[in-house]
Order: C-alpha cells, then sequence, then structure tokens
C-alpha cells in the first residue's frame, strides 16, 4: 500500500525541530533575524554553517571542478544574484543562452560562453553576467552534492544575498500537460514538508522550505496572453522514478492501477499538482543557508490519465522553454528594478524593452 504519516509522527519531528530551534535563538530574536545572524555577514554575504572550511588551506569544490586557491572564486563570481539549476547539462545550456538574450547581456567580441565546469565530467555550469546556470543532475543525492558545493561557492564569492531557482519537468496531477507550476510547499514521499536525512547514523529532518513571497512574485509574471496554465501548489517529492510514484510501467509493480489511482487521488486531495524527485532537498538546504529560493516545473503528463510520457519532441521543447521563460521575467524584473539591466545592454539611454531594442537593432542592420 501507499507510505503514509501518521498525525503524531509529523508532529513529533516537528516538536522536535521546533525545540532545537528555540534553543538557538536570542533573547527576543525573531525567526528571520535568527536566520539572518547565522547565515549572512554584516555585508550581507553568504556566511557557512561550517566553521571548519575557515580553517581549511583549500576548499576543493571538487565536482565543479573550482578550488579557493586554485581559482580566483571572488572575481570570477562575486556579481553573481541568480542561480538557477536544471537537470540535464544541455537544458541549462540552452537556458544560459536564453537568458543571455532575454538580459542583453554582451560577450567580449570573439568569445562564446564556456563550460565553466566542463573538466568536472559531472556538471556543468554557464555563468551569463549576474546568472548562473548549472546542471544538477537527476534525484536528490545528485542534487545535494551540487547544492552543498554551489552553497560553498557563493561564501568564497562573497554573494550577496543570491537566490536559488531550479528550474525543471515533472508529472502533473490533475493537470495538463504543459501547465507550469511554482511549487509551494515540498513533501516528502510521507507528505511530510521536511527532508530526511541519515547523519553519523543519527536520523534528523530539515524543513524543506521555499520562500512563498518569491514564489507568488513568480506566479504574478504568468501573462494572460500565455498560452498554458501558470500555478501554485504542493510538490510530491520521491526517491525513484517509477514505484516511488506509483507508476505501472517499471521493470517491478506490486500494487494494482486501483491501489495507483487512490494514492493519486489522496496526494490531490492534500493539495499536491506534481511528483518530481529534487524539490525536498533543493528546499530544506537552501532553507538551511538561508537562501532564498523557488521550484518552477513544466508538467509533461497528467499522470490520473497514465504514466508514459510521450508527447512529440517538438511539444515537449516548447513545454520546457515555459519555466525559462517565467523565470527570465522575473530576473529582467529584479535587474531593471535595480537598475542592472541598462548596463548589461552596454546601452547608454532608457531601454523600456529590452526585447523590442534587440529587434530595433536587427531590423537596423538588415537595412545597412
Amino acid at each position: 500500500m501507499p507510505p503514509t504519516i501518521t498525525d503524531n509522527q509529523t508532529h513529533d519531528f516537528k516538536a522536535h525541530y521546533d525545540c532545537a530551534h528555540r534553543s538557538s535563538l536570542q533573547d527576543d530574536e525573531t525567526d528571520d533575524a535568527y536566520v539572518k545572524r547565522i547565515t549572512r555577514y554584516s555585508d550581507g554575504t553568504v556566511k557557512l554553517r561550517n566553521s571548519n572550511i575557515e580553517l581549511m588551506d583549500q576548499d576543493i569544490l571538487y565536482h565543479l571542478a573550482l578550488g579557493s586557491e586554485s581559482h580566483d572564486l571572488q572575481e570570477m563570481f562575486g556579481d553573481v544574484k541568480f542561480v538557477c539549476m536544471g537537470g540535464t547539462p544541455k537544458r541549462m545550456e540552452n537556458f544560459a543562452h536564453f537568458i543571455m538574450n532575454e538580459i542583453g547581456y554582451k560577450l567580449p567580441a570573439g568569445t562564446q560562453l564556456q563550460d565553466i565546469s566542463a573538466y568536472s565530467y559531472r556538471y556543468s555550469m554557464y555563468k551569463v553576467g549576474p546568472v548562473l546556470c548549472v546542471s544538477h543532475g537527476m534525484g536528490t543525492p545528485s542534487v545535494s552534492i551540487l547544492m552543498h558545493e554551489m552553497i560553498k561557492l557563493m561564501y568564497h564569492a562573497k554573494c550577496k544575498d543570491p537566490v536559488f531557482i531550479r528550474i525543471g519537468t515533472c508529472g502533473g496531477i490533475g493537470v495538463d500537460g504543459g501547465t507550469v507550476i511554482i511549487t509551494e510547499d515540498a513533501l516528502d514521499g510521507q507528505l511530510r514538508n521536511s527532508h530526511e536525512f541519515t547523519i553519523l547514523g543519527k536520523t534528523i529532518h530539515r524543513p524543506a522550505k521555499l520562500d512563498k513571497k518569491l514564489a507568488r512574485e513568480l506566479k504574478s509574471l504568468a501573462s494572460p496572453d500565455d498560452p498554458y496554465d501558470t500555478i501554485i501548489g504542493k510538490t510530491l517529492c520521491t526517491n525513484d522514478f517509477y514505484e516511488g510514484q506509483g507508476r505501472l510501467d517499471g521493470a517491478f509493480c506490486d500494487f494494482s492501477e486501483n491501489e495507483k489511482m487512490d494514492y493519486l487521488e489522496k496526494l490531490r486531495e492534500n493539495g499536491v499538482v506534481n511528483i518530481e524527485m529534487e524539490s525536498t532537498i533543493f528546499a530544506a538546504l537552501t532553507h538551511h543557508a538561508g537562501i532564498k529560493a523557488a521550484v518552477v516545473c513544466v508538467a509533461l503528463l497528467n499522470r490520473l490519465n497514465g504514466d508514459q510520457v510521450n508527447a512529440p519532441k517538438e511539444v515537449m521543447n516548447e513545454w520546457q522553454a515555459r519555466p525559462q521563460i517565467l523565470v527570465s521575467r522575473y530576473i529582467r524584473k529584479v535587474l531593471t528594478h535595480n537598475g542592472q539591466l541598462k548596463s548589461l545592454f552596454g546601452h547608454q539611454g532608457s531601454i523600456k524593452s529590452p526585447r523590442r531594442f534587440k529587434l530595433v537593432q536587427q531590423e537596423s542592420q538588415a537595412h545597412e
């Protein structure tokens, strides 16, 4: 039968976390002030919750092919404001080129985007001005490795208040393929809003919290002209694509179709609108690091109608661009508000619409 969790179990782990958290608070200190105190220096740069790193001669970010002494990480990454992550290297390479056009970032003449972590042979990373585009692989273990090193990278680079956004794909529950879904709460297989870790043989839970204000801001950037829906809802994160997500088409299946449908309906009744395999670890580690974060995915199918992803390739490609479009709107909005978008274009004067400005440039060049 599908896994469940009792109310008592939920209260037990939440009470344990709340008790430990309260013991760390100073007199009259709010939760927000506490998180800021332990995750930020006075100038707003990222502070690690690990004093061991400061005592090391060099911190090797092995899976990124970077090091704190072999590279000038502050020079390379100190201006990063947004870290956008997705599953595959190709998807993030495509997003890097897309966001470069969207924010009007200009590469030096004769150069092209380079995969900074190419020699790690594990993850790919592209930098477009203040935007870092990184692949995170598939599933929570792969994301966990990358997240540790990306948070440390933010620390070594002295980045100020970076925003992390996961851009991905998922299976929808009661929503059509092509729907863009912004995660409100990330739930594990037992519908707990936390991620379970085993550290030194002990099981602990860390809250899988995402920034709800950021989620609402992203939702507000959905356009009425978009030919698809953009919604906010709860996301189920599993450790498996097949049995863990109740699919009937894996190598093994010990449950009936009726049991599967009962499970999916139970998820929908609990506000779950999609299933993927990365959100709880992503949310737990960003929250623990005091980093504002969001998850934006596109549904590739409605799981209430089947298990296999069978949309045509060209349709899939268009669907996968939809979360990228929404995230690019957010990045452009923040850069515009901060007065940075204009400087990225290298254009003196007011740019009302970067996209139209680019089209005008192209039109002018065509008539030269």
